[in-house]
């Protein structure tokens, strides 16, 4: 489909079968059909996202795709589903633990790990909360989202510009407006990976017949069509800061005039998530050789995973300059990333961007492969480029601080990456034992200073996102003017409202090997378990998927 006359079409569809209220036992009702499509078309929908990359089809990567596509969806419905349960039983959210309130009055939700499908054998050692903004009382939690999620109203039409590089995007950003925000939604695909809209058709067909959904593809001539709409109220977009600033405020010729005179080109409710430079704070220490090994895969899989045309990708290491097992950690870095094979670069532009980064001239086209690239010892001053930019691109720079002590190093680097880098989506920050036991106010005091929406200790933050029950987006306070990672959030399958950061947590050592580490040797079985499980959660699962996550 192209152009204005199908979005026309599209919208004509949904306006006429447009219901006015969704009660929860439809919703449920919908969950429940979804969820057997979509893990009935898993290795489907796998296969379609390996032969869009240009991966062969027997590739061990089809594991990436199941995971961040239908396993991750898949996930999503199950605990949209006991959301909605909990609320037809009782009209209130049953959390996974108790609140708390931190130094100052904060509130910490527990959100992960949820109850109902094995998280604590599955994510073993992981723990996450919800930090909510400061001055938000007990009985705030929820801000409207609970409210409106009872009342049941539909009203609106969203239209969802798909993302094209993680094919559960475009999934959950629609699911989570059309079951948690009562609108319809018009999902216009990424031409990337519109290759996925038949199989999204299917996936998705009780919400299509239900007339809260309609897909449609095309160029940016349908994106532009679709926003402008009269029929369509608001807008919520997952891509680049720059998309952002022409859908918002118009080409470049005309954008500075526009914001002179604070008139947007679009005028309607926008949400976003537009990406990020994502920091990896090393907080110095002595780390055993397993500890260091550990922690450099998690690196080397934010860096490798999708070929690194992920938004919460690894893009600046930050170390201690006066770390004595600095050089020991990039070197065990470097060697593994060697040794992961290279893939083909199939977003656009990702060839000019490498060039642009590096310098480095890896030729043109979508089957060139690009070598993974870290970049050691860079300065903000000499390369601004590499800190203020995202480069959606596999490159990522290491910087060094001086400071006094590890503590003093750790608060410098929060405030170097708060003020210093580009975005505020997700931040990692890796964390010797005996400094958390012994200087554990510095790291509060370092987690506090973070302003992103997803904050994670030992761990990629790949996992706030995956795991859905976490909101996901950008720490709050950008404005249309002023975006940075982008406006809202998205999952938060427990519907909290004034939501600051997401704190994660785990240890140096994940057991077993994490399905997502580039040298696990039977991630495809694994992460075909976990749709598994997530399809049908059950302790006679369990057996199985561990045997085969410990084959890793």
């Amino acid at each position: 489909m192209n152009g204005s006359s199908d979005v026309s079409a599209a919208v004509a569809r949904l306006s006429t079968l447009a219901p006015q209220r969704l009660a929860l036992d439809h919703r449920i009702q919908l969950c429940r059909e979804c969820l057997a499509r979509v893990c009935t078309l898993s290795d489907e929908w796998a296969s379609a996202a390996v032969a869009g990359k240009g991966l062969p089809a027997d590739s061990p990567l089809r594991s990436e795709d199941l995971l961040s596509g239908p396993a991750v969806v898949a996930r999503q419905l199950q605990l949209m589903m006991q959301t909605f349960r909990r609320l037809r039983h009782s009209e209130t959210i049953r959390f996974p633990g108790r609140l708390k309130t931190l130094p100052g009055g904060q509130l910490a939700v527990p959100v992960f790990p949820t109850t109902g499908f094995f998280d604590r054998l599955t994510f073993m050692g992981l723990r996450a909360h919800v930090r909510l903004q400061p001055d938000t009382p007990a009985d705030g939690l929820h801000g409207d989202l609970l409210n409106r999620v009872l009342g049941g109203q539909v009203s609106g039409i969203t239209v969802v510009l798909g993302a094209g590089n993680v094919s559960s995007i475009p999934a959950t950003d629609s699911l989570d407006r059309i079951l948690f925000g009562g609108r319809q939604v018009l999902l216009k695909m990424n031409p990337v990976n519109d290759y996925l809209t038949p199989i999204f058709q299917r996936a998705f067909e009780p919400l299509i017949r239900a007339g809260l959904l309609d897909i449609i593809n095309g160029d940016g001539e349908a994106g532009v069509a679709a926003i402008h709409h009269p029929a369509v109220t608001d807008v919520h977009i997952t891509g680049s800061a720059a998309t952002h600033e022409q859908i918002v405020w118009g080409s470049p010729d005309e954008r500075d005039e526009r914001r002179r005179q604070n008139s947007p080109l679009l005028t309607k409710p926008v949400t976003s998530e537009l990406g990020n430079v994502t920091p990896w704070i090393i907080v110095p220490g002595r780390y055993s050789d397993r500890q260091l090994t550990s922690q450099a895969l998690h690196i080397a899989a934010s860096i490798t995973n999708n070929a690194s045309f992920n938004c919460l990708a690894t893009k600046v290491i930050v170390t201690w300059s006066r770390w004595e097992q600095r050089q020991t950690f990039l070197q065990l870095l470097q060697q593994i990333l060697r040794e992961c094979p290279a893939r083909p670069a199939y977003y656009p532009g990702a060839t000019e961007r490498y060039r642009r980064y590096t310098g480095i001239d890896a030729g043109s086209g979508t089957d060139v492969v690009l070598p993974w690239t870290v970049l050691e010892n860079q300065s903000p001053d000499e390369r601004p480029d590499l800190f203020a930019e995202e480069s959606f691109v596999c490159v990522c720079a290491e910087t060094q601080l001086n400071a006094e002590s590890p503590e003093s190093f750790l608060l410098a680097a929060a405030d170097f990456v708060n003020d210093r880098l580009s975005g505020t989506l997700c931040a990692s920050v890796t964390v010797p034992d005996p400094f958390r036991t012994q200087k554990s106010a510095a790291l509060e005091d370092c987690i506090r200073r973070l302003r992103y929406g997803s904050v994670c200790v030992n761990q990629w933050s790949g996992l706030a996102y995956g795991l859905t029950s976490p909101p996901w987006g950008a720490y709050p306070g950008a404005t249309i003017g002023d975006p940075q990672s982008g406006i809202g959030n998205v999952h938060n399958t427990y519907l909290l409202g004034p939501v600051e950061k997401t704190v994660l947590d785990g240890p140096l050592i994940n057991f077993p090997k994490p399905v997502w580490f580039p040298t696990h040797c039977n991630a495809v079985s694994v992460a075909r378990g976990l749709v598994d499980l997530y399809h049908h959660p059950s302790a006679f699962r369990l057996p199985g998927l561990f045997a085969a996550a410990l084959r890793g």
